[in-house]
């Protein structure tokens, strides 16, 4: 009896130990513009099947300092695009990035980026009002104005984040409730709903991934 039950803790003990070693090893996917659904990806770059990286930006934060990608270099990020007056899904979104900054507020590596798609209206003063009112930590999270155009092509170009092509003109106009993941490497390892409480844990699941 006493063989049996030891054999049964035996089983059970590997089989744990198996288990975490596949969770170690688990590893998110490198998306690509070919794996996204076409009417996600500007018309250019749908053919890309590989070595897709985010383009740099340079862009203005809360505090009216530029903001380029060196600012990212060898960090995880996650960036979604919303603007400050909106009623509907930023508020959420912007809650559901407090959470991820909380979360990782003691971990140097993991930064928040945050793209106004209404950059005429968003100027510092607005966004630094935002960034106080919401509890957003500097040194973390950039909250970002800079040109209409260069951010537009960003979110078609680079994030895949809107649905609608357009030209960042005058009359164009993006609202995407979604967060996009990328790695030290600047690739895009996930995309997520950003007003989904279910998908912010995902996140938060899938950026431990990477940091380890």
């Amino acid at each position: 009896m006493f063989k049996i039950r030891f054999n049964f803790v035996l089983v059970l003990i590997i089989g744990f130990f198996f288990s975490c070693l596949n969770q170690h090893k688990k590893q998110l996917p490198v998306y690509n513009p070919v794996d996204f659904k076409a009417k996600l990806v500007d018309k250019s770059v749908r053919n890309v099947s590989e070595n897709h990286t985010v383009a740099d930006f340079s862009l203005i934060n809360q505090n009216g300092i530029n903001i380029t990608n060196k600012d990212y270099e060898n960090k995880i990020y996650v960036v979604d695009f919303f603007f400050t007056s909106c009623p509907t899904i930023c508020p959420i979104m912007t809650n559901n990035m407090l959470k991820i900054q909380n979360e990782f507020i003691n971990s140097d590596e993991i930064m928040l980026l945050s793209m106004s798609v209404t950059p005429e209206i968003d100027n510092v003063e607005v966004l630094k009002q935002y960034a106080i009112d919401k509890g957003v930590n500097d040194s973390k999270w950039n909250i970002t104005t800079g040109p209409k155009k260069h951010i537009y092509e960003l979110a078609r170009k680079s994030y895949f984040a809107v649905v609608e092509q357009g030209d960042g003109g005058l009359q164009d106009f993006i609202h995407t409730p979604n967060f996009i993941l990328i790695d030290t490497k600047k690739q895009i390892r996930g995309i997520y709903d950003g007003t989904n409480e279910n998908e912010i844990l995902r996140l938060i699941a899938d950026i431990k991934i990477l940091k380890s």
